[in-house]
């Protein structure tokens, strides 16, 4: 393209940043909350938000809802005694230079039994969900029958049954609750526009893609005073039960968003993957995958995943269209190249420099703007009664990175219809009563 066509194309194609964020802060902005629609919650005041699982995420996903400006966290649950006292301090600490009182201790809740105290507390409206996948349908279930509005953290499920598990609750919740699940890439303006081109045909007809999750080793402590069990739950994410394995737990934002241009799920699979690359006494997932997945009307997506390499970091996915071409990284040049080309400004320069990937998804670059406005449109959903109910994308997103796990480890591709028969029901064998 000539200097002059492509001033041209900035000047007519190019969303102006500044009108976007104020056309979302307009639709998705705080409101009076209406008694009726948020429990035991006064008129004008904030919601009221739980955090069970006080990890890294769930931090960050409680933080980002406080500064939305419309929540603040009253309530605490987490298996350990140690995690729970680092977020109480964290967020006593934060909220106070707010103007909110601190958390009452009446509303801690540490231990086994926590997650369904904190369900029924009725001091609490909306409850953010961050503990280990494998836990995630039996937690949803709780929030969601004691009338809770949720955020529930993806992975929704690490196994099919769990899945269909979780879309069954979605229905349950149906006009009654918001009910989030944390693919916050969705609510990310220069995502959000440029899948907005594609499905109005800006790359024409995709033909195929490709998309690739290439992440460093995730440090975590060695608890040497640990039993093993309880090592396995504080290092979850080395436990392919308790995480789902890679593929489910942190590639899934890739294939979530595969899913969202094509606006299907892929119809089978075929997939290799190994632990090579990884330390030998890390837990069980693989540190890596490469995978084929072959969506409706011929559309074939490659993908391809590490946890493990040193020095180097990249996500993102490209696909290719009869009119155009599409890339989205999470950091660096975004946009659609081609006929009618658009790209999201300022995102080729806006990381100059290379930073450290962030396992709790804290990102700056193209995904700077990802959770707030995802947490916006939270609590939006909540203070005006529009619910939401995401509970059926999540589940078809962690269901199409289960079709790629399956085939990996059979070593055969794998349909989508045979995944959705399989009953198998992971377990981690663990007694959570015996930890304490």
């Amino acid at each position: 393209m000539s200097k002059e066509a492509n001033q041209q194309s900035n000047s007519t194609d190019k969303l102006d940043r500044r009108k976007f964020i104020g056309v979302a802060a307009a639709t998705t902005g705080l409101m009076f909350i209406k008694p009726e629609l948020v429990r035991g919650t006064d008129a004008n005041s904030a919601v009221r938000v739980g955090l069970l699982g006080c990890g890294g995420r769930g931090t960050e996903d409680a933080t980002n809802l406080v500064d939305t400006g419309g929540a603040r966290v009253v309530a605490l649950a987490d298996l350990f005694q140690d995690q729970l006292d680092a977020a109480h301090a964290n967020f006593d600490k934060l909220q106070q230079a707010k103007g909110y009182s601190a958390i009452d201790s009446s509303q801690l809740f540490v231990g086994p039994n926590a997650f369904h105290e904190i369900a029924v507390s009725k001091g609490v409206d909306a409850i953010v969900i961050a503990t280990p996948p494998y836990f995630h349908p039996q937690h949803l279930e709780a929030v969601v029958a004691a009338g809770k509005h949720v955020y529930l953290e993806k992975p929704v499920a690490v196994d099919v049954p769990g899945a269909k598990k979780v879309i069954e609750i979605g229905k349950r919740a149906e006009g009654k609750l918001s009910l989030d699940v944390g693919f916050q890439i969705r609510d990310c303006p220069p995502f959000v526009e440029m899948v907005r081109r594609i499905h109005a045909g800006a790359l024409g007809k995709i033909a195929c893609g490709d998309a690739y999750y290439l992440s460093g080793y995730i440090d975590r402590p060695p608890w040497p005073n640990a039993s093993p069990a309880e090592r396995r739950l504080r290092n979850w994410v080395y436990d392919r039960v308790l995480s789902g394995d890679i593929i489910v737990e942190q590639n899934i934002h890739v294939i979530d968003i595969c899913n969202w241009v094509l606006q299907a799920h892929p119809l089978k699979a075929a997939a290799t993957g190994s632990r090579l690359g990884r330390p030998a006494n890390d837990g069980d997932c693989y540190g890596n995958y490469n995978a084929v997945f072959h969506y409706p009307d011929g559309v074939d997506v490659t993908f391809s995943s590490t946890q493990f390499a040193k020095g180097w970091w990249d996500v993102s996915e490209r696909f290719f269209g009869t009119k155009g071409t599409s890339l989205s990284p999470y950091r660096g040049p975004l946009g659609i190249w081609g006929d009618d080309p658009w790209q999201w400004e300022a995102s080729a320069a806006k990381d100059s420099s290379d930073q450290g990937f962030s396992v709790t998804g804290k990102f700056t670059s193209n995904l700077e703007l990802a959770d707030p406005e995802k947490k916006k449109a939270f609590v939006a959903s909540i203070t005006s009664g529009n619910f939401h109910n995401q509970a059926a994308k999540g589940a078809e997103s962690a269901l199409s990175c289960m079709l790629a796990r399956s085939a990996a480890y059979t070593g055969r591709e794998l349909t989508w219809d045979e995944l959705m028969k399989s009953t198998e029901v992971l377990d981690p064998k663990i007694d959570l009563h015996k930890l304490i």
